[in-house]
């Protein structure tokens, strides 16, 4: 056990399958109970975060809590665990940065990365370089040969020296690599079309097409004819191993929340009936907490206290019943239950990670590329908050010491706008990390308040 703020902190580390890597489960729940915590804060960070960035965060996070909480004495007796998990660096174009015209705008022509200088891009080999660390070691070569198709694709069109059938054949090549790369999800995915890209029958006209829709394709005066054609396929087949990659992290997500953080707060709770754990989770983090729910047997088995998602990175239909455009249910239906009090979601316009580009990765899938903007189907919790689930309240995330209208068992959507709102943090996300700050921390002090 460490301190941190002066209060007891654990840091809890899981692998890609949810097993637990930083001694066992039972173990580490006595250690817990017997450090008599009452309000025991436990937070996930999101994507892009190795084991020193995540510890960064939570240093960063905890104490802020810590000193709102110290003024809701309600919430006594503290203790916080930061969550570790092998989340995948998923690498920006240096020339890319996220268009601010139509901030918050949910439909997908909302461009989010926009190339403005197309030789500033990353290189194949430098995007499968950085995303190598969060992959097995046998599937190394497979990121390095994608890596060398890329940019022997692109250097071939430049040079107009291959036919457009030995381009096409390394297209499938590299289409075949993504599939073996990636392979079929080992969790729950949230919508029926999400993974239908790796059965492409077509990979040169989809490549195409995630080029156009992430506005990375052949740029003006690029040459005309094969050049222009297979200089948009490869840029699109980068976007592909990116958006392949989101997908995996998103399963993974879950998949550690599931198998992992969910049987160990039953653990919690088999240990020390009286302890109330309030979730917290960023981004894909917010992804880790909501699944663990679906990991606890029953609500008479949960020490949940309460749930906060940050920014989540997840559909916000998740909690969901009937929703559009098929009447689907969502994936987390059914364990709210685990919640004994208040979820809560924030969102803002200004995360252009969720609001933007979230849904561009989401949605394509084929037939439904078209169906986002009147149906919200491939919306982020991030950018609007818990849709179509009951019961439902809302309210303003606001500076001071507000006394937040929550309610037990209640999905509350948390209109954070004039809070979160620092999009000088990251030309890709914009505001999506904009959350270490004192109206976040009061927040998860009202949050864990007993109702």
């Amino acid at each position: 056990m460490q301190q941190i703020a002066g209060r007891p902190y654990w840091v809890v580390q899981f692998d890609q399958h949810g097993a637990l890597t930083s001694g066992t489960q039972g173990a580490l729940a006595a250690e817990i109970a017997a450090a008599g915590v009452s309000n025991l804060f436990l937070m996930s960070h999101g994507w892009n975060n190795d084991v020193a960035a995540a510890e960064a965060l939570y240093g960063r996070m905890f104490p802020i809590i810590k000193a709102q909480c110290d003024l809701n004495p309600d919430v006594d007796d503290i203790g916080f665990i930061g969550l570790v998990w092998p989340s995948i660096l998923f690498p920006d174009d240096p020339g890319q940065a996220a268009v601010p015209t139509g901030i918050g705008a949910q439909s997908i022509e909302a461009a989010v990365p926009s190339p403005v200088n197309v030789t500033t891009r990353k290189t194949g080999g430098e995007i499968t370089a950085a995303m190598a660390r969060s992959f097995p070691g046998d599937q190394q070569d497979v990121l390095v040969e994608m890596g060398r198709l890329i940019d022997d694709g692109l250097r071939h069109t430049t040079a107009g020296d291959t036919t457009e059938v030995e381009q096409a054949a390394d297209v499938q090549r590299f289409h075949t690599l993504l599939q073996q790369l990636v392979g079929p999800p080992d969790g729950a995915t949230e919508d029926s079309g999400e993974m239908s890209l790796l059965a492409s029958p077509d990979p040169v006209a989809d490549y195409q097409r995630i080029a156009t829709a992430m506005a990375t394709g052949a740029q003006a005066g690029d040459a005309q004819g094969i050049g222009s054609i297979f200089g948009t396929v490869w840029n699109g087949a980068k976007d592909a191993l990116r958006v392949a990659s989101f997908w995996q992290m998103k399963n993974r997500a879950g998949v550690v929340g599931k198998a992992g953080l969910g049987p160990l707060l039953e653990a919690l709770h088999g240990q020390n009936s009286q302890i109330r754990v309030h979730l917290i989770g960023h981004s894909f983090g917010a992804r880790v907490v909501a699944c663990s729910l679906s990991g606890i047997s029953s609500a008479a088995a949960s020490p949940v206290a309460s749930l906060l998602l940050l920014q989540g990175a997840f559909s916000h239909w998740a909690f969901a019943s009937n929703y559009p455009p098929n009447g689907d249910n969502g994936s987390l239906l059914g364990t709210s239950d685990r919640v004994h009090g208040p979820l809560v979601s924030t969102f803002t316009q200004f995360d252009w990670a969720v609001g933007r580009w979230y849904p561009k990765a989401s949605f394509l899938s084929g037939e439904d590329a078209q169906s986002e903007a009147p149906s919200g189907r491939w919306g982020g919790m991030g950018a609007d908050g818990f849709q179509s689930s009951q019961p439902a309240a809302g309210f303003t995330v606001v500076s001071g010491q507000p006394a937040y209208p929550l309610v037990n068992g209640t999905f509350h959507q948390a209109d954070a706008n004039g809070i979160i709102t620092d999009t000088g943090q990251s030309a890709f996300a914009g505001a999506h990390s904009d959350i270490v700050k004192d109206e976040i921390g009061w927040l998860a002090a009202r949050v864990a308040l007993p109702i």
